[in-house]
């Protein structure tokens, strides 16, 4: 299950769009868009981000305490390789901002599964409520392969799933690969027609976790902030070539 660490928070009354020169992420809001996808996929604004990484470990003794697994994936760290960073002097799993010129990809290591990832708060898999209202909220629930997979456990509907993310005037795709920050059922804000806040009130009410990748390919100031952001769900078909397609994870629940 999902870790979430305690971020320092910080003062989010100014908010500076920040251009920066980023190889591989998309530049100017026009670029931004996706044709055709607003209107099936509404966008989320102004939806507080923090950083998460695969191995990070805060509580071990909580029950989602602890990045080395996530909810669909109860070998993470294996799958995707080992530690979404490095291991510090005392066995600790920390990561690092991460630079254009390697596509944000780990710097002390080498991937099996999309650096580019992150979580929204609705785990349509371990959560009982999440699980049985994903064929009633989910909106592609019915299109295939999920439509093939109604009651099946072993296969989530949310996890690989395409989500385009932009902070001011630059635009970065991730795949979903957990759920949280805090909540697990929260259906309302995730698939909001109407741009509905997210249910949590921790960490300034964060909506979602980034990955390293994706917070250095937003421009995130720093690893350890919060940081406001739009995003929405996009089709396979709509995400454009990046660094973000350079791994595509395709692993279901395991």
């Amino acid at each position: 299950m999902r870790v979430r660490i305690a971020r320092t928070l910080m003062a989010l009354a100014a908010v500076v769009a920040v251009n920066i020169a980023v190889t591989g992420c998309t530049q100017g809001n026009s670029e931004g868009e996706v044709e055709g996808v607003s209107e099936k996929y509404p966008l989320h604004t102004n939806i507080t981000a923090t950083t998460f990484w695969v191995g990070e470990i805060l509580d071990p003794d909580a029950s989602d305490g602890s990045q080395v697994l996530s909810t669909y994936d109860s070998l993470w760290i294996e799958s995707y390789g080992g530690c979404d960073g490095y291991i510090d002097e005392n066995g600790a799993c920390q990561t690092e901002k991460r630079v254009a010129s390697n596509g944000y990809f780990p710097l002390n290591m080498t991937p099996l599964e999309n650096p580019f990832y992150l979580d929204l708060p609705y785990d349509d898999i371990n959560n009982p409520i999440g699980f049985a209202d994903r064929d009633r909220v989910i909106p592609w629930a019915t299109e295939q392969p999920y439509s093939d997979h109604v009651g099946d456990s072993n296969f989530s509907y949310m996890k690989n799933r395409w989500v385009q993310i932009s902070r001011g005037d630059v635009t970065c795709y991730g795949q979903i690969q957990d759920a949280g920050p805090a909540e697990y059922s929260d259906a309302d804000y995730v698939f909001s027609t109407t741009d509905r806040r997210p249910l949590n009130k921790k960490w300034a009410s964060a909506g979602l976790d980034v990955s390293p990748a994706l917070n250095s390919c937003l421009g995130f100031p720093k690893l350890d902030y919060i940081e406001p952001v739009d995003w929405r769900f996009v089709d396979d078909e709509d995400v454009p070539e990046g660094p973000w397609t350079r791994i595509i994870t395709t692993s279901q629940v395991q």
